[in-house]
């Protein structure tokens, strides 16, 4: 469906046609195109002039501010985004330039702000609801889940809600179990919500941008550790249309013997971990940055274990129906007569993330398990 067609129908903007690869779709597998070859091996750009140095705190920053200015509906509010400029700085500077009643701070009381949010998009403005964390959004739950996704459908395409959920989502350090929980899998299971988990700082930039703009609710799982890291910024990804496609996957390294497909700060450790791979085996793998949890781009994926016949997924979630789950469910039922081998999963354990900084790194994926779990599956 358009996005340009009727108001009404404007939520369904950014979701693609079904394709073969959708669970829903009447074709096979077997009319999927051969994939063509990727050559870069790691993230490259059209032309590396302007390139700069970003931290994925700046490019949250400047994603927001951009769509403040461009868009009068759009504002801002949470726990401390306004004077303290949010407890990441992720909204540093923003009340000044602004004003309070662009960028608002709440009571810590998420169940009422994102309420208030909620409404505010029902209404025709389009709010960015900060959660300190996610794990304080399961405050608010009812308000994300049952009125703000559910709200479309229950409407018959009339009434739409523009809203984004943005905060810190997954493993931390030293924060214990109540802070540390990946809600990847709990929101991308609902219909009605689109979730994207951006990596790069690029990633965090177009991805923020287009779930401002996204007529449809959207939650953004970003990741604390990240916040200070710094990536290359292309100069295209500078200017302040640059915005990424929903739903669509990156191909951060390419490979012929392993597809990893991984999200969130393990697309980092994956990539190092395939660095470990290639210089003790030889083995080259391809991982891919999935963006995007819901839609997910099962094409890409597919694509890419026809070239390699092989599949581990990495994410930071609890193993049982994670996001790991649904890739290797999802690879089976269109995928499976191009693998050579069962896929496998590296997860976080099963057990709330210990406080003990020693227990705590034994809780997820870390560089060495993802490297060791591909060779036993490669049998290298």
């Amino acid at each position: 469906m358009s996005r340009y067609l009727r108001p009404a129908a404007r939520a369904a903007a950014s979701v693609s046609r079904a394709t073969a690869f959708s669970p829903f779709a009447t074709s096979t597998i077997r009319s999927i195109p051969r994939a063509t070859p990727i050559f870069a091996q790691r993230r490259t750009y059209a032309d590396n002039k302007g390139v700069k140095e970003y931290t994925v705190r700046d490019a949250l920053n400047e994603a927001l501010a951009e769509e403040l200015e461009a868009n009068d509906k759009v504002f801002v509010l949470g726990e401390e985004v306004a004077q303290y400029n949010g407890a990441y700085k992720v909204t540093k500077g923003l009340l000044d330039r602004f004003g309070d009643r662009r960028v608002i701070d709440t009571p810590i009381t998420e169940s009422g702000f994102c309420g208030l949010a909620v409404g505010a998009a029902l209404s025709g403005l389009h709010p960015v609801c900060e959660f300190m964390t996610f794990n304080f959004a399961m405050q608010a739950i009812d308000q994300i889940v049952n009125s703000a996704a559910k709200t479309l459908y229950m409407s018959g395409g009339i009434q739409p809600c523009n809203i984004t959920f943005r905060g810190p989502n997954g493993f931390a350090a030293g924060v214990g179990a109540q802070h540390s929980q990946d809600y990847s899998a709990w929101y991308g299971s609902i219909p009605g919500l689109k979730v994207v988990a951006p990596w790069s700082a690029e990633d965090a930039k177009g991805l923020l941008k287009a779930a401002i703009r996204d007529p449809n609710p959207v939650c953004v799982l970003e990741n604390e550790l990240l916040y200070g890291q710094a990536f290359p910024m292309s100069e295209a990804a500078q200017k302040d249309d640059f915005v990424l496609p929903i739903g669509k996957a990156k191909v951060e390294r390419s490979g012929k013997d392993l597809t990893i497909v991984t999200l969130s700060r393990c697309v980092g450790q994956s990539l190092e971990a395939a660095d470990q791979l290639k210089s003790k085996y030889g083995v080259e793998a391809e991982v891919i940055n999935l963006r995007s949890v819901k839609p997910l781009d099962l094409e890409t994926i597919i694509q890419s274990i026809k070239k390699t016949r092989h599949l581990m997924v990495v994410e930071s979630g609890f193993p049982a129906f994670g996001v790991g789950s649904e890739v290797l469910a999802l690879a089976m039922e269109y995928g499976f007569d191009y693998l050579a081998a069962p896929g496998q999963r590296v997860t976080g354990a099963e057990v709330p993330t210990p406080y003990a900084a020693k227990l705590e790194e034994m809780a997820f994926p870390t560089i060495d398990i993802i490297a060791n779990q591909a060779a036993r599956l490669l049998k290298v």
